[in-house]
């Protein structure tokens, strides 16, 4: 790593406000570690959803992105599917996994009121709201799925390094599938003012600031013996798959995963050193989605990444 970004990514953790209940983060992540650490069990950090920035310290307004978390959620299931233990570092409020068949407001579509004590399950949500329970407590009592959850940049970059750190010890046994779309400009903590930007005082004149580009000291340093798998979306086609090749090769990433913004939920094109292997949905079977094949495919290339590493 050089030092310019050295001193970048120094800077933006001293500036950032310290970590909510970071003991107790840490705690859960030493017993799910600890949990999974045994033998041949995998571990993946999905990481799911979109970073916002926060304009005022007291926030009130902040630049957000579309990002929904489905990926992240559909892919986390597939790869709890494949055996994996899964640390699920998601934004408040995007897809949850299991619950992907459920309505957008879950609790108020899918009960009803019998009488003034009793709810039930309406009927045509009833198999799924059962699946979905059972699966979901399933994988969190087994202890293969630990759910963490983010809001801003500067809390999912810190937490990203505390899930790094701490899979370290599994080396080429741990992935990461950084699917979470991450700010590309931030305002630093100390330059941001405190209460509610008024309005009244006219136009509003912000410098933003570039996030350090964390991926290279994740390889470097964090987890550099980990499976690593970024993800590359833009909205021309043109350019995608250039942008994905520099960005395996910038970040010493094992595979890219790029996506056109308008196709994204049919077809995929992963990225590796020595191919480009195009991944559909199976528009034959319902309810099917890209990211079954797309785990399936990854899960093989991480495989191969271990027997290579041990060999």
């Amino acid at each position: 790593m050089n030092s310019s970004l050295g001193s970048e990514i120094d800077s933006f953790y001293e500036s950032a406000p310290p970590l909510k209940e970071r003991d107790s983060i840490m705690e859960k992540l030493n017993e799910f570690v600890e949990l999974n650490c045994k033998g041949t069990k995998r571990v993946v950090c999905v990481t799911s959803g979109g970073t916002t920035v926060p304009l005022e310290q007291r926030c009130v307004r902040y630049i957000d992105n579309f990002s929904s978390g489905h990926r992240g959620a559909a892919s986390t299931e597939y790869f709890l599917k494949a055996g994996y233990a899964i640390i699920f570092l998601y934004r408040r409020g995007t897809s949850q996994p299991y619950c992907r068949s459920l309505p957008d407001d879950p609790l108020l579509e899918c009960f009803e009121a019998t009488d003034e004590l009793n709810i039930q399950v309406r009927q045509p949500y009833s198999e799924a709201v059962k699946r979905a329970i059972r699966d979901h407590h399933a994988a969190v009592a087994g202890g293969f799925l630990l759910k963490l959850p983010f809001t801003t940049i500067f809390e999912y970059l810190q937490m990203l390094q505390m899930v790094a750190v701490s899979l370290r010890s599994l080396g080429p046994l741990a992935m990461f599938y950084l699917a979470a779309a991450v700010s590309d400009f931030y305002v630093p903590w100390k330059s941001m003012a405190e209460h509610k930007i008024q309005s009244g005082s006219g136009p509003l004149d912000m410098r933003l600031v570039q996030v350090p580009k964390m991926l290279s000291v994740l390889r470097t340093e964090w987890a550099p013996m980990a499976f690593c798998i970024s993800f590359k979306l833009e909205t021309d086609t043109k350019i995608l798959l250039d942008k994905a090749d520099m960005a395996l090769r910038k970040y010493k990433m094992n595979a890219v995963v790029a996506n056109e913004l308008l196709t994204r939920k049919e077809v995929v094109v992963v990225v590796t050193d020595s191919e480009k292997i195009s991944v559909q949905r199976d528009k034959t079977e319902a309810g099917s989605d890209v990211e079954n094949p797309l785990v399936k495919l990854l899960v093989d290339r991480h495989s191969a990444f271990i027997n290579d590493f041990n060999a």
